[in-house]
């Protein structure tokens, strides 16, 4: 292996030619596309609209600022930035400011390049030390991102605060010669903000009034979101005139690309003795399905945005679940119930912002509505419909405020319906349909009670003892196993629940399905 030049005569005679952090990312970019490689590997959803933008910046050479709402991997996609540049560089010996031996600009730089002549020490810094990030906070002061005169230097060195070696540098002079990111930009300060036009438009910078300039070669990168989500704070429109190109970012546009994203991100792949977590697609796209109607519903503040998190923190909650209740049954191989995605509510309710009327409901109603509207999508992706008792018109009417939704899945008052309900569900009875086998099953009083700590095999029990259901299943979907079918079979009460055919109570981790007519509202009673 040929070892690397140590001084400036050696760069020269090596023949190296020095370039600018923008023309290097450009470069090492086009490398990359002609070779057909993967620029930004582990970046899913993006790659026709994100990726391209993101691309054609780098090809401009121009500074960036991804705006989206959060957990639209923004921060990952600037931090992917670092490779695209070179594995190292030559900067002289002991400058803190990462100085091109070709241009040293500082005094130490200049006295060292006066002194060593073709002689200059070089050393070679790596790719990973040329990316620094900040995250934008009310305290960030000019002198940490610039610099400021530094009063114990002064006292050191018995020098004046005229003399150029009493500044103490910030963050982004010392990132000379490589990528600098702020994350969240509207939360800083907007005197702050000024302090950056300088660097962006001219590339140099002051500080104190000094009359040095310190010319700057480097990549600036933003990410912020939108203006109208936030009050701590805006981009002023200077700054934002002067970086060059605003990309936008969004939330995966489907299910399948969610899922992928969060089998990258989750920690499901646990190595617990003796133990097989089986965790089918249909149950990964129902996760993500949860993230998707928050998205939509009109319960959530949907200018603060429902983070990919959420799915991410809801799988591994729901493989925690299911490790819990193996460890205490003895089973080796383990699969998901519905009753388990409660177990995620914890994700759910401390990722979502809820406008006034979700507050009124109150978070963890809200979060089981949002469980059960994907539960009931999921159901009528794979099943017949279901003739509710209510007419078209009743099922179309929404819930005033403050009201629960007949079709939350938010606890004890799913089941608790009015008397009036008795006689139309009996008239939709008379009508022969393709559930009804199943909903006479929960005649006379008859219910069953499906928790997420019983063993599998009195799990199945349970729901094979429902007249029609598993035949039921059986007839409409092909279910890989037992533990697939127990699944569906669990799917299909929950949709029968959703269009009011029958009754469900959720009390402890259980579920407790039965004849729809037992149920009264409590609540107008209490």
């Amino acid at each position: 292996m040929t070892e690397r030049p140590t001084t400036l005569g050696d760069l020269i005679a090596a023949g190296y030619a020095p370039k600018t952090v923008k023309d290097e990312v450009r470069d090492n970019l086009i490398a990359k596309l002609k070779k057909g490689e993967n620029v930004f590997p582990g970046i899913l959803g993006y790659e026709k609209t994100v990726l391209p933008a993101l691309q054609n910046a780098i090809l401009a050479r121009h500074d960036i600022v991804l705006l989206g709402l959060r957990g639209q991997a923004k921060t990952r996609l600037l931090r992917a930035l670092v490779n695209l540049l070179d594995e190292e560089i030559p900067v002289i010996a002991g400058s803190e400011l990462n100085e091109s031996p070709f241009a040293p600009f500082s005094a130490y730089g200049r006295r060292m390049a006066a002194s060593a002549g073709n002689d200059l020490p070089v050393a070679w810094l790596k790719r990973a030390a040329r990316y620094r990030e900040k995250l934008a906070t009310p305290d960030v002061t000019i002198a940490d991102l610039i610099g400021d005169v530094d009063p114990v230097k002064a006292a050191t060195l018995k020098k004046t605060f005229a003399d150029e070696d009493v500044i103490h540098y910030g963050i982004v002079p010392r990132t000379n010669r490589g990528i600098f990111a702020i994350n969240e930009l509207p939360d800083l300060q907007p005197r702050i903000q000024v302090g950056l036009l300088n660097i962006l438009e001219e590339r140099d910078l002051q500080i104190r009034g000094f009359p040095l300039r310190i010319p700057l070669d480097i990549l600036m990168v933003f990410s912020a979101n939108p203006e109208d989500y936030t009050n701590r704070g805006n981009i002023i429109t200077p700054l934002k005139d002067r970086i060059a190109s605003q990309i936008l970012t969004h939330y995966p546009v489907d299910a399948k690309t969610a899922s992928a994203i969060t089998d990258q991100e989750a920690w499901t792949d646990r190595e617990t003795a003796g133990l097989t977590v089986l965790l089918g697609d249909e149950v990964k796209l129902l996760v993500e399905e949860i993230a998707f109607v928050a998205r939509k519903s009109e319960l959530v503040d949907q200018s603060s945005g429902v983070s990919a998190r959420l799915s991410i923190a809801a799988r591994e909650l729901l493989v925690s679940n299911l490790e819990r209740r193996a460890l205490s049954t003895g089973e080796s191989v383990v699969a998901p119930r519905l009753v388990d995605l409660f177990a995620a509510l914890p994700a759910i309710t401390g990722k979502v912002e809820m406008v006034f009327e979700g507050e009124q409901q109150g978070a963890e109603i809200v979060a089981k509505k949002l469980i059960g509207d994907a539960v009931k999508a999921l159901f009528e992706a794979k099943f017949p419909p279901v003739e509710g008792p209510r007419t078209r018109a009743e099922s179309r009417r929404r819930p005033r405020s403050g009201e629960l939704d007949e079709d939350d899945l938010s606890g004890p008052t799913t089941l608790e319906r009015a008397e009036g309900r008795r006689t139309a569900a009996a008239a939709t009875a008379a009508t022969p349909g393709p559930y009804e086998e199943i909903v006479s099953a929960f005649a006379d009083e008859r219910k069953i009670v499906l928790s997420d700590a019983t063993p599998f095999s009195e799990h199945l029990r349970t729901l094979e003892s429902v007249k029609g259901l598993s035949d039921f299943v059986l007839k409409h979907a092909r279910p890989r196993d037992h533990y697939e079918r127990a699944f569906l079979m669990e799917l299909v009460l929950e949709g029968l629940v959703q269009n009011l055919r029958i009754g469900r109570e959720d009390l402890d981790s259980t579920l407790t399905y039965a004849e729809l007519a037992k149920f009264n509202l409590m609540r107008s009673r209490g």
